[in-house]
């Protein structure tokens, strides 16, 4: 077993503000992880803590080889080369099209080799289902598809995590599914999902573990 994330007594503040304490929580390859709780229940917070968005200031945190205790500033992009994030309002670049939405994030994740960068782009595209796309602005591409160019964004650096946040908060149940296929593939690849979202719905047709987070406190189950 590869473990890829493990918290030992994780507190996690926003601000002075304590939202979660005791998280113990270990996630191994090819695990895909549901992180449930009503809104506000601190499920987006967590996922700021492993993109080290929000400072780990209490507990123990390993994510993807790196202890996020003593992870510094300048380390940060190297951290997340080895994530992808994938939100719930896309956090497109709509003032370009789908192929420089990826070119953009490569360029700032440091490839350089034209050819490697146009190959890696028409992969992750054809993954995804978007090979016909490329020439395309973001608003001429349906909610699934912004999705798709999400989770495309998110794989481009072959990451060897996927968390994701509300993926499917604002598409239909029939488009939400397809993008839960993508997501449950990456998974079978040997990546790690860890997906936080509010639609219990979802378990049935796409089983994973479930982490449930109430009353600042996170409860994990093995699956």
């Amino acid at each position: 077993m590869d473990t890829l994330i493990e918290l030992r007594n994780v507190a996690v503040y926003q601000k002075d503000l304590l939202v979660l304490s005791e998280v113990n929580l270990t996630v191994n390859k090819g695990e895909f992880v549901y992180l449930v709780g009503v809104t506000g229940s601190g499920k987006s917070s967590l996922l700021r803590v492993l993109y080290a968005d929000l400072p780990l200031k209490k507990g123990e945190a390993t994510i993807a080889g790196y202890d996020l205790h003593k992870l510094k500033k300048k380390q940060i992009p190297f951290l997340r080369r080895k994530l992808g994030i994938v939100f719930q309002d896309f956090q497109l670049l709509y003032d370009r099209n789908v192929r420089d939405n990826l070119m953009f994030v490569m360029k700032a994740t440091g490839w350089k080799d034209k050819k490697k960068m146009e190959e890696r782009m028409m992969e992750v595209l054809t993954k995804v289902g978007l090979e016909t796309k490329a020439h395309k602005m973001p608003h001429q591409l349906s909610g699934g598809e912004q999705q798709r160019l999400a989770i495309a964004r998110a794989l481009i650096n072959d990451p060897d995590i996927i968390l994701a946040d509300e993926p499917t908060g604002n598409l239909d149940p029939e488009t939400s599914k397809g993008i839960m296929k993508l997501l449950k593939n990456i998974s079978e690849t040997g990546r790690a999902v860890l997906m936080a979202t509010h639609d219990y719905a979802l378990f049935e047709d796409f089983p994973g573990r479930l982490v449930k987070f109430e009353d600042g406190k996170v409860f994990a189950t093995v699956e």
